[in-house]
């Protein structure tokens, strides 16, 4: 079966509603509509990463200066809209892009028939130790790392400092209250609203990071382990309800209506709030609000878990894939821009200093790590001091549709915490059966 043309023809409503509330066109050198040159190769990327998708459109801007047989189209679904149920949408109307995300197990089940293998690209013989674990299938390649992600809590060193807080001193769950409750006593004279913004109508924040990280060493930090479990049992799971709690107790609100560029730009960049949940990713855009808090003025702690006290989550937050039906050339063209992008000197140079990218590749001894938030999860990531990203191999949607919406019930007063965790139970085993 022949691809269709990349958002040719009538899409439909949910489609066009998605793509129009959250995604950017960037067409380089002219959409696949235009009408430009026969000679040209047009692949078309659908990709999830707001935080880059300026950088990544100028990326794909120079590839194309560099090879004019080649023009590459960009659309970017993210943040606060589905880009899972936007990928499916697209698939399902025949309207497949030619490169596209996958996160975990998971999904490289739901999409395996799609699935080129990439084994023979020079990306994922530089692939380091391990980032290829969620898509490696019986020897077959079936995706490439974006890059190691880690998160925390990111702090604001100033407030911390006139509050009298040493960043150091919070390695439990009690250390990080008292720390919060002196910061909230003093907020009038810190300048802040609260110490917390918590995104909690973004369900990825609650059920993909927040839990996770109580949920790690429940499957040995390993996310096969997740992935071929029949159950989850939330063995520290008042734990990860006192961390809510927490942060829903203390933050700017109502948090049930905040999102993540809320909490990002508006509350964290701007000085608003003390602590946010999110991780380097967010660098670029606390940047292009004030590059002097960002370049000075931000630390990372990492969130308390008894027994893994001074751990930070990180792991590979997701993976090119290309479509294997797309035409041969297509195919083709769509590999030799992965690896022009992750090993050539051009690319290497522009994944750490433009993306920001902590490498999850070989061959970049020579570069520098561009933000200190990165060099911070690089560090841990170094030390072996790290938690896994169990959350990549649950079922699929599972920690959004069972847990974020059940969490979100909860922060809305509809349940008890323990109707969360049944509810988040139930979805995963009925999802395994």
């Amino acid at each position: 079966m022949q691809k269709k043309k990349f958002y040719t023809g009538v899409a439909s409503a949910l489609l066009a509603s998605t793509v129009l509330a959250g995604c950017s066109f960037s067409s380089g050198s002219g959409d696949s509509d235009s009408g430009g040159s026969e000679d040209q190769v047009t692949v078309d990327i659908f990709q999830f990463k707001v935080e880059f998708k300026d950088q990544f459109e100028e990326l794909t801007e120079m590839y194309e200066e560099e090879n004019p047989d080649v023009n590459i189209n960009v659309k970017t679904v993210g943040g606060g809209n589905d880009y899972g149920q936007a990928l499916k949408t697209s698939f399902s109307s025949g309207e497949e892009p030619d490169i596209f995300n996958v996160g975990g197990p998971a999904d490289v089940d739901e999409y395996e028939e799609f699935l080129t293998d990439l084994s023979d690209t020079e990306a994922a013989d530089a692939a380091l130790e391990g980032t290829l674990s969620a898509v490696d299938r019986d020897g077959e390649i079936l995706g490439l790392p974006f890059n190691q992600e880690g998160y925390g809590l990111l702090y604001n060193k100033q407030v911390f400092e006139d509050a009298g807080i040493d960043p150091e001193s919070i390695t439990t769950m009690d250390d990080l209250e008292e720390a919060v409750q002196t910061i909230d006593e003093q907020k009038d004279d810190l300048g802040i609203e609260a110490p917390f913004a918590l995104p909690a109508k973004e369900q990825w924040v609650l059920g993909n990071h927040l839990a996770n990280t109580f949920l790690a060493t429940e499957f040995d930090n390993n996310l096969n382990t997740a992935y071929e479990a029949d159950t989850v049992e939330f063995e520290q799971g008042d734990q990860m309800k006192r961390f809510l709690d927490l942060q829903a107790d203390y933050s700017v609100g109502p948090v049930l209506s905040l999102d993540y560029s809320q909490q990002v730009e508006e509350h964290f960049s701007l000085g608003n709030v003390a602590m946010i949940q999110q991780g380097n990713w967010v660098y670029n855009t606390i940047e292009s609000m004030d590059p002097e808090f960002a370049e000075s003025n931000v630390g990372l702690l990492p969130i308390p878990v008894e027994g893994q006290e001074g751990k930070l989550p990180v792991g590979v937050s997701n993976n090119w894939a290309v479509n294997n039906e797309s035409e041969e050339e297509v195919i083709q063209a769509s590999k030799d821009f992965l690896d022009w992008m992750y090993t050539s000197e051009d690319g290497k140079k522009f994944v750490t200093e433009e993306f920001k990218f902590i490498p999850a590749y070989e061959g970049y001894e020579d570069q520098n790590i561009a933000d200190p938030i990165s060099q911070e999860v690089y560090e841990y990531a170094s030390a072996e001091e790290t938690l896994g990203w169990v959350f990549m191999g649950a079922p699929t949607s599972w920690t959004e549709d069972s847990l974020g919406s059940a969490m979100q019930e909860y922060l809305g007063g509809d349940i008890e915490w323990e109707e969360v965790e049944e509810k988040a139970i139930s979805g995963w085993e009925s999802s395994r059966q």
